[in-house]
């Protein structure tokens, strides 16, 4: 560890945080219908769907749209991926993929997961990169921003019975936010040296004489969404960690930023929609607590010898392995921090190859949630029902009716609340625990004991958390791991954002109410505080249960053999 090191760690937080500031009063007035200067290309797109884009609708209208889009963009996607060697556009000659890869990947890039079983710049062609992953990147970013902005709707609501129009919020993220800083993000990375070709690849010779083929695509374009929506699916396989994709320490820089910065924005937007700049500002710094302690945390534990190495008395002064050397301790901690808190997959270090601490604030991290900021627009309405849960669980203590931004919280949104909290540990331990005892799912772990344990948890965890980063030790490209995670990164998404969706239906429909002397105040220190307590509960409760499952595994696998 060094002063410069965790100097490197403020400074990507810091400029984070500060242009998150001016992008979060922009996104509040795309929110809000304020940013027309692309009118004429939002009725196009009404037109060509026969839409009305300016029609109210409810909750459970709202839901089925959102549903229906990401219904549409699956089975688009599944028919690219099984059809891509008799489409253009592939001048590798890729065949298709399986059928259990092709569900897998297709969910994992509607749900913004981008959890990839498979190497890209050798199994996908470019038609399949462009119009299938990365369009997706879009739509899935843009869907997760509508929801936001429907919560955000809600809470400034005085008994409506509207929460938006979800094909105007949907396009108008697309078009007016995350479209025009892809664009400028993606020249960028190609003046710095990321290629965008159609071309298949360059021949070369190395120094030793050998022929070498190099892989090329259009990878700037993919880059940029792929960090500024939080995706994560990269057109290498190595992601980030590809010199292709990241090739100097002033695009890492870009990347971490990107990878942030309209999640901590949603969180302003949403607090000038709502209009409770003041409570936003405590979720926002939240987040931004969370973040840095799990950034400090990796950074002083990969900056210590591995146990293995410390135990042979070998001169080591940090784990490097499996690490960007290019870039350093510090920028690998920083950037699996924001990786783990963002909801993206972009790691430029191997989690595989992390400490026991380093890994696990990892996993731990995707445990809170996904929130920190979590991906766009998913990462503020997951804190959010966090904040429900706070001033419930504060105003059983004083016995009062718990509010939040002038609305009463009552029965129905904290049993939504609840419902949607309690996906990922249903999921993660459900499966992880049925994974651990069956051979056929034990056939693509390379690792045994507890580090094999550790895979499997941060396999589940990583899907149904919607994150896409994984130990890399587990061989998931199997129908049982391509299936099972897929259906864990459905669960993980749609059973999340559809009770969020019936929490701002039943918020709108609320008075709102102005604070009182008995109001619990949600803009200060004592209420964040309270809602860093919440957040570090819900995620012990699942993360250590999850560590117990090693005894119990080993309890069945014993009376598995005595009964053999």
């Amino acid at each position: 560890m060094t002063w410069q090191g965790w100097a490197e760690i403020a400074f990507v937080i810091g400029l984070t945080l500060a242009l998150s500031w001016p992008l979060g009063i922009y996104i509040a007035n795309v929110w809000r219908g304020k940013v027309r200067w692309l009118s004429a290309l939002e009725r196009v797109f009404y037109g060509a769907s026969g839409v009305d884009g300016s029609k109210g609708q409810g909750w459970l209208v709202y839901a089925i749209g959102l549903l229906a889009v990401d219904a549409a963009g699956f089975f688009l996607l599944y028919g690219i991926l099984r059809l891509q060697d008799h489409l253009p556009l592939n001048p590798q000659g890729f065949g298709p993929l399986s059928p259990h890869l092709a569900f897998n990947t297709a969910i994992s890039f509607v749900t913004n997961t981008n959890w990839q079983s498979y190497g890209g710049e050798q199994t996908m062609s470019h038609l399949s990169q462009m119009a299938g992953l990365t369009v997706q990147n879009f739509v899935s970013a843009g869907v997760g921003m509508a929801a936001a902005a429907a919560l955000a709707r809600a809470f400034a609501a005085n008994r409506g019975d509207t929460i938006g129009n979800v094909w105007s919020d949907i396009v108008r993220n697309v078009i007016y936010v995350l479209a025009p800083m892809s664009i400028v993000v993606a020249l960028v990375l190609v003046a710095l040296g990321v290629p965008q070709t159609l071309a298949a690849h360059a021949d070369a010779v190395t120094l030793e004489g050998a022929k070498q083929t190099i892989a090329l695509g259009p990878v700037a374009s993919q880059e940029a969404i792929k960090m500024l929506g939080t995706n994560g699916g990269g057109f290498f396989n190595a992601n980030s960690a590809h010199p292709f994709e990241n090739p100097t320490p002033f695009t890492n820089l870009i990347e971490m930023v990107a990878m942030n910065v309209i999640g901590f924005a949603c969180v302003i937007a949403f607090g000038i929609v709502a209009g409770a700049r003041k409570a936003a500002m405590a979720l926002f710094g939240a987040m931004a607590i969370l973040l840095s302690g799990a950034a400090a945390s990796i950074y002083v534990a990969e900056s210590q010898p591995t146990p293995a190495v410390h135990a042979v008395g070998a001169s080591q002064t940090a784990n490097m392995e499996g690490k960007e050397v290019r870039f350093g301790t510090a920028a690998t901690a920083v950037f699996a921090a924001m990786t783990t808190g963002a909801s993206c997959g972009a790691v430029n270090g191997m989690h595989e190859s992390f400490t026991p601490l380093g890994g696990g604030v990892a996993m731990f991290m995707i445990q809170l949630g996904e929130m920190l900021p979590g991906g766009v627009g998913s990462g503020l309405y997951g804190i959010v029902v966090m904040a429900i849960l706070a001033v419930f669980v504060a105003g059983l203590m004083v016995g009062r009716t718990p509010e939040y931004l002038g609305k009463k919280i009552e029965a129905r949104e904290v049993k939504f609340a609840v419902l949607a909290v309690l996906v990922l540990p249903v999921v993660l331990l459900g499966f992880s625990a049925v994974a651990l005892v069956l051979p056929i799912a034990l056939q693509g772990q390379l690792s045994t004991g507890v580090h094999g344990l550790s895979e499997i948890l941060y396999a589940y965890t990583s899907a149904v958390g919607n994150n896409g980063s994984a130990f890399a030790g587990l061989t998931a490209n199997s129908w049982w791991w391509n299936t099972t995670l897929g259906i864990a990164m459905a669960l993980g998404r749609f059973a999340y954002v559809v009770p969020v969706l019936a929490i701002a239906g039943a918020v709108a429909a609320k008075p709102k109410l102005a604070p009182t002397a008995g109001t619990l105040p949600v803009d200060n220190g004592l209420f964040v505080a309270l809602l860093v307590g919440i957040i570090l509960i819900l995620g012990g409760l699942q993360y250590f249960p999850a560590l117990a499952l090693g005894p119990i595994v080993e309890h069945f696998q014993m009376l598995a053999a005595v009964a053999r």
